[in-house]
């Protein structure tokens, strides 16, 4: 299960209730997108969690592919915010917490816990393979981006 499978719209319940509608817990599930992105859905909800979901809209599905949002752009954005927040030095919990703040979703903090650690035993991955391959500067990009995700 990708990590982005792990991320839930907060107050899910009080949304399906002002949409008038069943909609999936899950941020980046396709019926989600389609009913909060779309300009009748949008319109049905209070103006604070509008912003939100324009804010999240803006940030994580802004992309020229044709298939947006289901082009895989905005989960690897997403993945790309975390791991930016985690460079920042901020924990799992602290994670979690200002992605609710910004986006109105949350995830479990094991959650991100087990995204970072995989993240990080793939940038191990990477410094070997770069280190096998002779690859001076890749080796040292994995290495610097391994530190940074570690703390």
């Amino acid at each position: 299960m990708a990590f982005t499978d792990k991320i839930y719209v907060k107050n899910h319940r009080q949304l399906a209730s002002q949409l008038e509608t069943n909609i999936p817990k899950g941020a980046f599930a396709g019926a989600t997108l389609d009913m909060l992105f779309t300009g009748d859905g949008l319109s049905k909800l209070d103006s604070t969690t509008q912003d939100r979901i324009l804010d999240f809209a803006e940030d994580f599905l802004d992309c020229d592919c044709q298939a947006n949002p289901y082009c895989g752009c905005p989960e690897e954005k997403f993945m790309r915010y975390v791991l930016e927040l985690r460079a920042e030095g901020l924990g799992p919990q602290a994670i979690v917490d200002v992605m609710t703040d910004d986006y109105m979703v949350y995830a479990y903090t094991g959650d991100v816990l087990s995204f970072l650690d995989d993240s990080v035993r793939n940038l191990e991955a990477v410094e070997t393979l770069a280190d096998v391959e002779g690859d001076e500067e890749m080796s040292d990009r994995a290495r610097r981006a391994k530190r940074e995700l570690s703390g």
